[in-house]
């Protein structure tokens, strides 16, 4: 185990390795959502997602000096409940697609809280550079969250009905 961090720049490293971490974890499991969904406007939001995802790991490993060496557990919690939940079980269509829906929410909620957070780092490092990155890769996943969002609602709706 890494000796904990003793000033902001370690602390800064050690978060940003661990969301380059959970973004790879997460790409490959909104992949698989992307699979599964039926809808099609939720088929192809995972997909440009898992795209997205890969633009920010890219980000990410631009800023990087070393390579992501641990899992970050955090994420790997998220994707076993969401494999579980949304992948695994025996739930019909509408209701998987739902499923599906929450469980990327809730992994995208933990990058919006850890990316926000290292863009306030870098910001206070003095790297703008890397802040402005950060904050745009915070605004793409504000975006994703919205449009997810109001698929939830349609679906919740035909869900009703049916």
């Amino acid at each position: 185990m890494a000796a904990a961090p003793s000033n902001l720049k370690e602390l800064y490293t050690a978060d940003m390795r661990d969301f380059w971490s959970a973004n790879d974890q997460m790409q490959k499991v909104v992949q698989a959502f992307s699979d599964k969904a039926t809808d099609p406007k939720l088929k192809q939001m995972f997909g440009q997602s898992v795209s997205g995802i890969a633009q920010h790991t890219q980000a990410l490993r631009a800023m990087m000096d070393a390579d992501s060496d641990s899992p970050c557990p955090g994420m790997q919690g998220l994707i076993q409940e969401a494999t579980q939940h949304a992948l695994q079980s025996d739930l019909p269509p509408q209701l998987r697609d739902l499923e599906l829906i929450a469980q990327y929410q809730r992994m995208s909620h933990y990058g919006l809280a850890g990316f926000g957070t290292v863009a306030a780092y870098a910001e206070a490092l003095g790297m703008s550079e890397e802040a402005g990155k950060l904050k745009s890769i915070v605004s793409d996943i504000y975006k994703a969250d919205e449009y997810s969002s109001s698929l939830a609602e349609s679906a919740q709706k035909a869900a009703v009905q049916g």
